[in-house]
């Protein structure tokens, strides 16, 4: 994806907040700061350590980025606490 065309995407989006699926399949809008449950050691981040999402933001490849003590990481380290 171009510069440009993801600028046109985040447009819509916001990084304070973030649309999920429950088990129960119910769209639910979650609002920065959420609860996340570390699935596996990465960074100072241990396995097990529950931790809270400031921001959602999004690469150029279109892959959600959570951010966690101003620091960036896959959205697929993690599971959300609801």
């Amino acid at each position: 994806m171009t510069k440009k065309g993801l600028a046109e995407l985040l447009k819509y989006s916001s990084p304070q907040e973030i649309y999920v699926i429950t088990h129960y399949n119910v769209l639910k809008r979650i609002f920065c700061p959420f609860q996340v449950l570390i699935l596996q050691e990465i960074g100072e981040l241990q396995k097990g350590q529950v931790a809270f999402v400031t921001e959602v933001k999004v690469t150029l490849g279109i892959k959600t980025v959570f951010i966690i003590n101003n620091e960036a990481y896959y959205y697929s380290y993690f599971d959300i606490i609801i």
